[in-house]
Formats: structure tokens, C-alpha cells, sequence
């Protein structure tokens, strides 16, 4: 199952783009009999976001993307999500600096994406990612998710994460250790 959506380029597209995925996601559960969870959509909305943004931001014109879902019988289904741009320069991959306002996107994609994929061609360039859609024991909800301390980016010990996302700490303090 594939689809593909071409934009203008303006920051309107970033919404419609979104909604695009998630639509095709849902055609795609009841349609096709894929499952999708609930954080999978979450997951892909906001790559879809970002990657459109990055794509609006830094690169003049139109966009292109692409949605397929891989996977078979015996291999679990993914979403690859790829978006084209008019630029072919990479984008730069940014230490993780909690005091920075803005320019977290890639940061943010990285972190939640299956596989990251730059392909540059002449006339721009495809980005590619992949997401899971359905959850496994490690990002199921209600589970503890093994991830590095969303506070302190430290990998070792981990936080414990709240529903909203946030660290939970063990006492009040901002400067708390994590567990």
C-alpha cells in the first residue's frame, strides 16, 4: 500500500501533510487489516511534521511525499515515510542542547524513528524514515519504555516517564538523579 502527496511549500502544507499520513494510516487498518496503534500514529504525525517542516523551512518550493507500508507475513509492518525537497545539501544532525529554543526536528526524528536514510540527487533530496506500527514490549503502552534519561540525554540509568512524557523524577528537586 503506497500513496503520495505533493505540497506547495507553505507552512499550510505541514497540517495537510499530517493529516495525510494519518489518513492513509487509517485506510490502511481498515482497509488492509494493518495494525496501527495508537502510538504509531502519534509517532508518525509528528515525523511527518517535522520532516515537512524542515523541508518548508529550508528548502524553496514544492515537496513531495511518499508513504508506503513494508512488511509482510512474516515481517512486521512498518510506515516508510520519505519527503523530498528541492534542496540536495543534507541537513545537519545537532548535538542534543536542552537550552536551545528550536531546531530540535531532526533531533526528534532520530529519536523516535526505526531508520534515518539521506538520499541526495541533483535536483534535491529524499529523507526517509521508518516507524513500527505495532507496539513491542519495550514501547507498549503502559510499559517502560528503555530510553535514555529525557532530563539529562545520559545513556545508563533511566527515568521513568510520565504519561504526558515528561521524566519523572524521584524527588522534587530539578538537579534529581534518575534511576
Amino acid at each position: 500500500m503506497a500513496a503520495v502527496a505533493e505540497f506547495d511549500g507553505d507552512l499550510g502544507c505541514i497540517a495537510a501533510a499530517r493529516h495525510r499520513a494519518a489518513r492513509f494510516l487509517s485506510r490502511a487498518r481498515t482497509e488492509h487489516g494493518v495494525a496501527v496503534s495508537a502510538r504509531a500514529l502519534d509517532l508518525t504525525r509528528l515525523v511527518v511534521s517535522e520532516m515537512v517542516t524542515n523541508a518548508c523551512k529550508y528548502a524553496p518550493g514544492p515537496l513531495r511525499m511518499d508513504l508506503r507500508i513494508i512488511g509482510g507475513p512474516t515481517e512486521d509492518p512498518r510506515i516508510e515515510i520519505s519527503v523530498w525537497d528541492s534542496v540536495p545539501i543534507p541537513p545537519v544532525v545537532r548535538a542534543a542542547e536542552p537550552r536551545r529554543v528550536g531546531q530540535h526536528g531532526l533531533e526528534i526524528v532520530l529519536a523516535v524513528a526505526e531508520s534515518f536514510e539521506i538520499r541526495p540527487e541533483p535536483t534535491g533530496k529524499w529523507v526517509t524514515v521508518r516507524i513500527a506500527l505495532e507496539d513491542s514490549e519495550e514501547t507498549g503502552p503502559g510499559e517502560e519504555a528503555d530510553r535514555p534519561c529525557a532530563r539529562t540525554r545520559r545513556p545508563g540509568p533511566r527515568c521513568r516517564q510520565r504519561a504526558d512524557g515528561h521524566p519523572e523524577t524521584p524527588r522534587a528537586s530539578a538537579t534529581a538523579d534518575c534511576d
